[in-house]
Formats: C-alpha cells, structure tokens, sequence
C-alpha cells in the first residue's frame, strides 16, 4: 500500500513562498536573571512531616515575579502523521513573522517536536510581554490578519486535536532565552494534587488531597534549583493559570540525551537535592517527560529546543 502524503493547497504553497527570514532576527537580549539561595536542610529533616502555614494570596501573587507581567501560552498539536512535515513547513513560513511583528506584543519562545514522549505532536511555547493586555491585543488584531486567518484554515486539516494553557513563570527561574546549539529540550509536566478546600467531586480519592501543594513545590524548587545549574540546564519553569490546574512545567535543555543522564546522576551526589525530591513527590499525583527537538529558521544560538525545534 502507497504511504499517505499530506496535501498541500495553492493558498498554503503561497504562505511557504514567503522571503526567508534573517538568522539574526531570533537573538533578543537577555536580562542577568539570579536564583534564591536558602539554605538547604539536612536529610534528616526529610523524615518528617513538612507542614505548609495557610496562605490566603493567590498563587500568582506568591509565586510569579513581580518585577515582569509577562504571560505564557503552550500550545500541544497532536498533528497527523501524514502531515508534520507540512505542518512543520508551514509554521516556520508564518509564525516567525508574528514574534518578529513589533505590532504585536508577544514573541515565539520555541518551537518543538516531540521525539520521545506522544509522538507526531508539536508544541509551541509564546510570551506575552505586558500579561493579559498584550493577550488581548494579539487575539484581536489577528482577528483582522488575513494571512493568519489563512494559516490557521490550512493548519486545521492537518490537525487530529488542540489544547493550550495560560502560564505564568516561577520567580526564581530565568527567563527563557535563546542559547547556543544544537540541543535536545526536554518538558517535564507535573500534575500536583488538588488542595482539600476547593470544590471537588466526592468520588475523588483523599489520598489526592494535598494542602498548599502548589506553595510547597514552589517552595522547595526555589531552594533546589541551585542543584541543577551546574551546567545551565534549567531554560524555564511555569505553572497553569487557565486550562488544566495544578500544572507544573519544567523545560531543560542538553547536549544530547547522554548529556542529560550525567547531569541528572550529578544532582543526587549533592547534598540536599534528595530532600527536595522527597518534598516535592510528596505534592505530586503524576508527572510526564517528553524529549522534543526544535526547528525554527534562523540562527543554531536561536534554538531553545533540540536539533529540529526552535
């Protein structure tokens, strides 16, 4: 049986036929971001109940950084599998225009393709400089953008599913920036219990109830990410504000896949770092890892995902 293509109309060939874009045009400028430097607890202290005080702030009052209002946007695509090399082609011909558009106040933070984890699936990562507003500004001008309006029909035929969330980023990771390739990123997706005092089905098991799960993962990565710096891994890190809650994302970047089993063995040789591990599966319900490589044309430095995505 003859393998099934992916079809391309007339309107998609002339999006793909576009000027190429600079390999310059993808390198901003990096702002010096620096990590929390409690003090680390000794094992001991890991076997005992660690209690959180109540807090009535809203998580993203405790835990965003208060100095940028900048929102995220993830974007998972399960594409069809006939169609990721169309889809791919026709994403690099139209998104790298709207992050490099100074009439929209958002930026293409990476681009990628999962390789191990689900598979035929892309998932796009935006920031939104200005939160909510600037949010706003881009959903109603694209409104009125031919060309994308365009791009999003095409893209439809070649999609099984969709799903995004609104994020907002820890305080104390950096902010992602464009580095030196290639890499390989991996997205590591936390689903922590859900806190006692909301409003939740009966059938629901208690052994998923946690008080102040998100506090406390903040909390304890905020002691813990001077463990994983060693080699510049930690690209970002977020938490779910629309969409599915209680979401935690931790996206990293490596040489290669060798590259990422050293430097995880390297974490637990220091002191402090199974504590934090201890803490924070105790907030956990499940948690998923999915190795991803970037493609976005331009610059080997502009890549935050591996050899094909961003």
């Amino acid at each position: 049986m003859a393998p099934r293509l992916c079809s391309i109309s007339a309107s998609a060939r002339r999006l793909l036929g576009g000027p190429g874009l600079r390999a310059g045009d993808f390198v901003a400028a990096a702002s010096a971001r620096f990590y929390s430097k409690d003090n680390e607890g000794s094992w001991f202290r890991s076997l005992f109940v660690h209690k959180v005080d109540p807090r009535k702030d809203a998580h993203s009052t405790l835990l965003s950084k208060k100095e940028t209002s900048n929102l995220y946007k993830i974007q998972f695509h399960n594409v069809k599998p006939e169609c990721l090399d169309a889809y791919n082609s026709l994403t690099e011909a139209v998104l790298p225009k709207l992050h490099l558009d100074e009439d929209y106040p958002c930026s293409l933070v990476g681009n990628w393709n999962t390789w191990y984890g689900e598979q035929d699936q892309a998932v796009h990562l935006w920031r939104f400089s200005g939160g909510y507003p600037a949010l706003m500004e881009c959903m109603n001008k694209l409104k009125n953008n031919k060309e994308y309006l365009e791009f999003r029909k095409e893209r439809s035929q070649m999609l099984l599913s969709r799903r995004n969330q609104m994020l907002l980023e820890f305080s104390f990771w950096n902010e992602p920036q464009p580095r030196a390739g290639p890499n390989i990123y991996e997205l590591r997706t936390y689903k922590l219990k859900v806190p006692p005092s909301h409003q939740i089905p009966v059938h629901l098991p208690s052994s998923l109830l946690q008080p102040g799960t998100m506090i406390e993962w903040g909390n304890n990565w905020a002691r813990a990410i001077k463990y994983r710096q060693e080699n510049q891994e930690a690209v970002g890190g977020f938490f779910s504000q629309i969409g599915e809650l209680y979401v935690v994302h931790h996206l990293w970047a490596y040489k290669d896949l060798q590259s990422r089993e050293e430097t995880r063995n390297a974490a637990w040789r220091k002191r402090g770092w199974d504590e934090n591990v201890y803490y924070t599966g105790a907030c956990l319900f499940r948690g998923t890892s999915q190795v991803c490589g970037g493609h976005l044309p331009g610059a080997e430095e502009a890549r935050p995902c591996a050899d094909r995505l961003i």
